[in-house]
């Protein structure tokens, strides 16, 4: 386990100002009150004053007495000198005695209670609170650091040296991954044990290990690939670790322990310690029979949604083919027809009249023709479905072997279906009258029940309605899988029970919610009722909206934003600069940022060992940056480099590189952003936008969806990302084909690992539900999606006899606050489990969103969002700088995507692996790198802006808050790359910028 973790930057920051403190901190550790004074007061001279109430902000603040008790920012020393009445701040020079400092350093511990570190009952106390976060949890070793280091100026314990306290954070994450070693390795018995072992044996006539097959998920769409997938199953199961008592381990250690097991190669956990090795196989095998097992679920639900529109498209080029004789026989019923509606016929001699005139033979060949060929418009495909029979029988019996179905009250009738197949599998003419008909509905029922019988049904047409329904069900999760992630029951996560008992106060607390309806909706209330006021009455000068009557109705009807002119000035200081930024390669900038940050320290090796070799981060910067331009290791690789030898890049690229790796990197890199003083200027980091970025995937995978618009005739996956309003990506998912953006939404607030604090999310149209947007009331965020057609929206209230004048017409619905009442408690505990973590959002929202039928839960949620969401369009029709500040943060993400796209340029901007892994750690690795090159311009942008204003050029705020660090004209990211970093800019100083004379 690496020990040392932190980064150069990191050091110089520890126990020191690194930053000026903001008004803020000011205000929390270099206020004196009344005690302080007096203390202060004891000593003679301004300087020794001063000096002793610096020091004493000083290890409020930092922690720690500085070496040099002077060397403190300066507006520090005015802000506490102007508390003191000192004119001159700068007699401070005069506080230069080491003796003095080191007296007034033990009068201040006395004083205030500040202990030394070495203290045995506070290194203990310590250490067994870095105990219980390591044992539970999975955190980053620099996370931990900071959490130890804030602990401890907390307790008024005074810092200890940086090394110390990294090598305390080490030992005990050492200690903690020890002990989940040795607990997990006393579970399984002897017949376990070699079970596991046996994994990394290959067989003699074998190229690979059990454990290497086991691991390799299904690429193709296929019978035959879905019972390969339900046998690779079985094999996990064979194991026969499923069962073993594992609720002692932290769920969080196990995954990641999973998580190593599944990436290591076989002669690497085969050379471990037994305890290691044992503890490695049981966290995989029980993990990756899940994994099989939603593996085998995703393949089943691709594979009915091929056959379904394999049938849906025959049906089509059928119904072509026969609607000549369709529309013949049509017309001939039709003019018969007019024989009954002509008036100058009388009523006895219509049938007499009409086969004079159309034979009665011709009439009922005609209708025999319209009955064949016409087709309900909800079953068009069905007998084109019923012909894939044998398809089907080619995985159906291994399905229903394998998987163990169960279901909610609503998938019951599916759920007597299945077994039905499941009984009369073995009988070649079984007695099909037994078969449960509810699952069957209307559109089906005339191919289930052939000619209209009722003591005949027809088995093929059975089987593949009850196909297609199981898809339906799967979906809804009214049918789920238990021992399943992917297709479980996420209503099973939610707390409940004795657990939500005692946890409901604590989460009402945390959310800032009530435990009572009653006084949440009576806010509400009066919130609405002053939105629809204030909008109302400044509707008449509001020019962007208006009123119009349509089809009956009052719609609203609003403008378009204008494009926000850029001024000549704006355009002046953008241009300049952008010409001093100096030119560099991305492979240069990828060593800078690294050396200044030290992100790739935090891509440990995948066994936490202490595997280390000279020039890592120089491998791991290589590998990532041919993971991000989609080039392969071959342009960066070089033999007479040690650190790029293609072999020394390969070993990287197994062992280093993957997930979880990528997303402590990328936290390290967001952080370093929301120090930069220019980067706060664009924002605080709580404002963010998700969007989608797609990207073609042309080789057989599971993980990857049809979509013609953004892939044509190919499947391709939707990189879903969240970018802070610092223009910095801190959170991203990775989603085959293009699913509704709206499920994945949440998942950016809840499971980021950033410092950031977003509190409002802004989307695009595809985002919008009312669903979304109560769990985002919920949980205390706001959801500011773009409204693309917001004349269709439904405005609602909460009182029918309000008076909202223009805006009566539009307000027509009115919100069932007794569905919300009803099932208050449900929708906190909803709340709280996500809050808590133990459901994750896209899950929730799969179950909630995915139904034609939603559940009573739905339908409370979105009668609760419809408030909130109200609310958000008032605010949005009423404010022009609102729309225009969601426009603002959309484009940043569109732009970042576009970055994206530039970088991202080999083998045609295409996305070629195959598995869901590899795709998430070939994206993150794009993530991390546009990441970088966001942080190298905020960094050289912001010299050059100080560079600018020292040269005399007029430097205006409104002008720097439009700037952008997405430009990309200075970067090369073309060619075969050199990793060479000048010796200067290694050290910490930036290159040298551009000539300034010839850019003022």
């Amino acid at each position: 386990m690496p020990v040392e973790f932190l980064s150069q930057d990191q050091h110089r920051r520890y126990g020191r100002y690194a930053d000026h403190p903001s008004p803020r901190q000011l205000a929390r550790y270099f206020h004196l009150d009344d005690r302080d004074r007096q203390v202060v007061a004891r000593h003679r001279g301004d300087h020794n004053r001063l000096g002793f109430a610096v020091q004493l902000g000083t290890v409020r603040f930092l922690g720690t007495f500085l070496p040099d008790p002077a060397a403190v920012p300066d507006h520090v020393v005015s802000h506490v000198a102007d508390q003191l009445d000192i004119q001159d701040p700068r007699c401070l020079a005069r506080y230069d005695r080491p003796q003095t400092h080191w007296d007034h350093a033990a009068e201040i511990k006395k004083t205030y209670g500040y202990r030394d570190f070495h203290d045995p009952n506070e290194v203990f106390r310590l250490v067994r609170w870095l105990y219980t976060r390591s044992w539970l949890s999975s955190e980053r070793p620099s996370v931990l650091f900071d959490h130890a280091t804030a602990r401890l100026v907390e307790r008024k314990v005074l810092l200890p040296g940086v090394t110390v306290m990294e090598r305390l954070v080490a030992r005990v994450r050492e200690r903690a991954a020890t002990r989940l070693w040795r607990l997990l390795a006393q579970v399984p018995g002897d017949i376990h044990k070699a079970n596991l072992e046996a994994l990394l044996r290959a067989p003699p006539d074998a190229r690979s290990s059990p454990l290497d097959q086991l691991r390799r998920s299904p690429v193709r769409v296929s019978g035959p690939a879905l019972v390969e997938a339900l046998q690779r199953l079985e094999a996990m199961r064979a194991l026969g670790v499923a069962d073993l008592p594992l609720n002692h381990i932290p769920p969080s250690r196990l995954r990641a322990l999973a998580r190593h097991g599944a990436a290591a190669r076989a002669q690497t956990i085969a050379r471990m310690v037994p305890e290691r090795r044992v503890a490695t196989l049981l966290a995989f095998a029980r993990a990756f029979e899940i994994i099989a097992m939603d593996d085998a679920l995703d393949l089943l639900d691709f594979l009915i949604s091929e056959l379904v529109l394999e049938a849906r498209h025959e049906g089509e080029r059928q119904r072509l083919r026969t609607l000549r004789d369709l529309d013949a026989a049509a017309l001939q019923l039709w003019r018969a027809l007019g024989v009954l509606l002509d008036d100058t016929v009388a009523a006895n001699a219509v049938r007499t009249e009409t086969y004079a005139r159309f034979p009665r033979e011709r009439l009922l060949e005609a209708g025999a023709q319209v009955e064949t060929l016409a087709r309900p418009a909800q079953g068009r495909y069905y007998p084109e479905l019923v012909d894939r029979y044998r398809r089907v029988r080619r995985f159906l019996p291994a399905v229903l072997r394998s998987v163990s179905f169960e279901c909610t009250q609503a998938g019951e009738t599916m759920l007597a279906a299945l077994d039905f197949l499941r009984r009369i599998e073995a009988q070649r003419r079984p007695d099909m009258q037994q078969a449960p008909m509810d699952v069957v509905p209307g559109a089906w029922r005339r191919l289930v029940r052939p000619s209209g019988c009722t003591t005949t049904v027809n088995r093929q047409a059975y089987t593949l309605c009850v196909v297609e329904r199981l898809q339906d069900h799967l979906r809804r999760r009214d049918v789920f899988v238990p021992r399943s992630e992917r297709w479980g029951d996420p209503r099973v996560k939610l707390l409940q029970g004795e657990q939500w008992e005692a946890m409901r106060s604590k989460v009402c607390r945390a959310l800032g919610r009530s435990e009572s309806p009653e006084p949440e909706l009576h806010a509400l209330g009066q919130q609405l009722g002053a939105a629809y006021q204030h909008t109302a009455e400044r509707f008449a000068t509001n020019q962007a909206v208006r009123v119009e009557t349509v089809k009956g109705r009052d719609t609203l009807i609003i403008s378009g934003l204008d494009r926000l002119d850029e001024s000549p000035r704006f355009t002046a200081l953008r241009d300049r600069v952008r010409d001093l930024l100096p030119h560099v390669d991305l492979s240069e900038l990828l060593l800078e940022i690294q050396a200044r940050t030290g992100f790739a320290n935090d891509c440990t090796h995948i066994s936490e060992s202490d595997a280390r070799v000279t020039d890592l981060p120089l491998s791991i910067c290589a590998v990532l940056l041919a993971e991000a331009c989609n080039i392969g290791l071959e342009p960066v690789a070089r033999a007479d480099h040690p650190a790029l030898t293609t072999d020394r890049l390969n070993w990287v690229q197994q062992n280093y590189i993957r997930a979880e790796t990528l997303t402590r990197a990328n936290a390290c890199l967001v952080d370093a952003q929301s120090t930069i003083d220019l980067a706060q200027v664009w924002g605080g980091g709580d404002v963010a936008s998700a969007d989608g970025l797609r990207f073609v995937v042309p080789v057989r995978t599971l993980n990857a969806g049809p979509n013609r618009k953004y892939f044509n005739a190919e499947r391709g996956v939707t990189y879903y990302n969240f970018t802070s309003d610092q223009f910095t990506g801190f959170h991203a998912i990775v989603i085959p084909g293009t699913l509704r953006d709206s499920m994945y939404i949440l998942d950016g607030l809840l499971d980021h690992q950033t410092r950031l604090q977003p509190g409002e999310i802004m989307a695009d149209t595809a985002g919008v539900s009312e669903v979304v947007f109560g769990l985002f009331w919920l949980l205390g965020y706001q959801f500011s999606p773009r409204m693309a057609d917001l004349g269709k929206a439904r405005f609602w209230r909460l009182d029918r006899a309000a008076d909202y004048g223009a805006l009566n017409g539009i307000a027509r619905a009115r919100v069932n606050t007794r569905l919300i009442s009803r099932n208050w408690d449900d929708l906190l505990r909803v709340a709280g489990s996500l809050h808590q973590g133990t459901v994750s959002a896209s899950e929730l929202m799969r179950s909630l969103l995915r139904s034609k039928r939603p559940t009573t839960l739905a339908r409370a949620l979105a009668a609760l969002g419809r408030i909130p969401k109200t609310l958000y369009m008032l605010a949005y029709v009423d404010d022009e700088h609102y729309r225009r500040r969601i426009l603002t943060q959309l484009n940043r993400g569109e732009n970042r995507h576009s970055l994206a796209r530039a970088v991202f340029h080999g083998q045609r901007g295409e996305l070629r692996q195959r598995y869901r892994e590899g795709q998430e750690d070939q994206l993150g690795a794009l993530g991390l790198v546009v990441n970088a090159i966001v942080l190298w311009n905020t960094l050289y942008m912001e010299a050059a802006l100080k560079e600018l204003s020292r040269a005399g050029y007029a430097v205006y705020p409104e002008d720097v808050a439009r700037l952008s660090p997405l430009g990309r004209r200075h970067l090369n990211v073309h060619g075969r790359h050199a990793f060479v970093l000048p010796d200067t800019v290694a050290q910490g100083q930036l290159r040298p910028l551009r000539n300034i004379r010839q850019n003022l």
